[in-house]
């Protein structure tokens, strides 16, 4: 047998000396129940070493508990060690106290067993060590003590944080994280593998902090809808109890901008006649959503990254600053790492709001999640207007061939959705979707995206930009031959054949590479593969 399977682990407690229950004096202690001695009155849990903390003024009562244990089980070591907290309900102060002590503490793990006692203690004390111990800080076990039960000693309950009989904890854990998950995706029952597995992650990061988040994705991907799931996650799990305020940032422009974020002191310019809080006042203790975040000025930017960082602004015009603390969410259709090089976008505050930042897939990227969300928008459409919508199995079936092929481009993504379900819910025959409705929406929807302006591969790659027309229009001939050229290289000889020959060494590519740059433009976004 292997002499490793022999060696007898030493157990050591480790607990606090319970200042009202473990002290009582006289005659009565011994008819009293007093958690820490009575680990030591069961004849089953043999224990090596008490370490037992105390508060430095009840040093006496510690020594008599010392000595109590001592009668009971002489072979049992207890070490006191002296642990003062001013407020035992001060949950930082209390934490920070147990957290030096176990971090000092020579752990000998390989041949010492330990449990922690949680019987004894205020609240908050039985809370930080279930929290140390249950993070590993304490490489140990629970240990809890209850009183005798009809006049019989009981056997203290040894409580293994790993074990498999706390799966009904675990699970409920997961129910609750599904909930979430639901919540998150308004109880679509999404297909996607990549969108499920983005959903589960900012599901824990809004349940488990407050830096802002930022959702990126084409228009129409979701994010609004998104933005708004999230605050109502938060709501429901009591994290923030102030309000949802919106803003497209798109629609801020010029002298009214920094008014409508920041608010304006009466006075503060022609017309102001009264002050005005501003929608960062008003989301204080709420959650603040700034769709087209990248639309903002660059002053607006630098007051922005201010106020989310200190929770304090200045409004325009004032003289006294204002305070709002509010969880920050951000939605962009822009590459806004190309706006920051480009002088567009401040770079600090980027980094300050792409701690989190998940990027939406558009509905081509999703063709398994377009039949759940049809269920979804004809429910939304029953709300709407009180009328149930169904379709014939006919008609669905041939609505969803036609939305997975590649003529299906839908590009405004759910917007697209939405509004061809609503064409077909209002024409649809009897309340039933048949396949007449179905094959009219389908034209229409070729013929409109077919006659649509095409978005302009400037504005792909730029976003809404403002642009002089001559540079646009040099822009887009560039770009037109980047995405047909084989290389950077083949792409220079293109565009500087005549140029090139009345020069000598030039090279046409660092050239071309120099050009994107004015726009924050490379050629990993613009080749074929960009």
């Amino acid at each position: 047998m292997d002499s490793a399977l022999c060696i007898q682990m030493n157990k050591v407690i480790l607990g606090l000396l319970g200042t009202t229950l473990d002290t009582a004096a006289g005659a009565r202690r011994w008819t009293r129940w007093r958690p820490t001695v009575s680990i030591f009155e069961a004849e089953d849990l043999a224990v090596t070493r008490l370490e037992l903390l105390h508060p430095g003024s009840f040093r006496a009562q510690a020594e008599t508990v010392q000595t109590d244990i001592a009668r009971l089980s002489p072979d049992t070591t207890v070490r006191l060690h002296r642990l003062d907290i001013a407020d035992p309900w001060d949950f930082q102060e209390v934490y920070g106290a147990l957290h030096d002590f176990v971090r000092a503490y020579p752990f000998r793990p390989d041949d010492e067993e330990y449990l922690v006692h949680i019987t004894t203690g205020s609240h908050v004390a039985q809370i930080c060590l279930f929290l140390l111990t249950e993070s590993h800080h304490i490489p140990g076990k629970l240990l809890q003590s209850s009183p005798p039960s009809r006049g019989r000693p009981t056997t203290p309950a040894v409580i293994d944080l790993d074990l498999a009989r706390y799966d009904r904890i675990a699970a409920r854990f997961a129910a609750v994280q599904r909930e979430g998950q639901g919540l998150l995706k308004s109880g679509i029952a999404t297909r996607n593998v990549a969108f499920n597995r983005m959903i589960e992650e900012i599901e824990h990061v809004a349940g488990s902090s407050r830096a802002p988040i930022l959702l990126a994705g084409p228009t129409g991907a979701g994010k609004s809808h998104l933005a708004r799931q999230v605050y109502a996650l938060k709501r429901a799990r009591r994290q923030l109890a102030g309000p949802l305020v919106e803003v497209n940032c798109a629609t801020l422009r010029g002298d009214t901008a920094m008014s409508a974020l920041f608010g304006h002191a009466r006075g503060a310019f022609t017309g102001a006649d009264r002050a005005r809080p501003g929608l960062l006042l008003a989301a204080a203790g709420g959650c603040l959503f700034l769709d087209e975040i990248g639309e903002l000025g660059l002053d607006e930017q630098a007051m922005l990254l201010r106020a989310i960082e200190e929770k304090r602004f200045l409004p325009v015009g004032g003289d006294k600053e204002v305070e709002s603390d509010f969880q920050l969410l951000a939605g962009t259709n822009r590459d806004l790492g190309a706006d920051v090089g480009a002088g567009r976008f401040r770079e600090d505050l980027l980094a300050r709001i792409d701690t989190w930042t998940y990027t939406l897939p558009g509905l081509r990227e999703r063709p398994e999640d377009i039949e759940p969300n049809l269920d979804f928008e004809l429910e939304r459409w029953r709300q709407a207007t009180g009328n149930q919508v169904r379709f014939n199995r006919e008609a669905n079936a041939r609505f969803l061939a036609f939305a997975t092929t590649p003529e299906a481009t839908w590009p405004a993504n759910f917007r697209d959705l939405n509004a061809a379900i609503t064409r077909m819910a209002t024409l649809a025959p009897g309340g039933r979707i048949d396949l007449p409705t179905v094959e009219a929406e389908l034209g229409r929807l070729v013929a409109r995206w077919h006659k649509a302006p095409a978005r302009s591969r400037v504005d792909e790659v730029l976003g809404p930009t403002p642009m002089d027309r001559f540079d646009r229009v040099q822009l887009a001939d560039v770009l037109a031959v980047c995405a047909q050229a084989r290389s950077l290289s083949d792409a220079g000889r293109q565009l500087f054949a005549v140029s090139r020959e009345e020069r000598t060494s030039v090279n046409d590519a660092d050239r071309l590479r120099k050009y994107l740059a004015r726009f924050g433009l490379d050629w990993a976004r613009v080749g074929p593969g960009g």
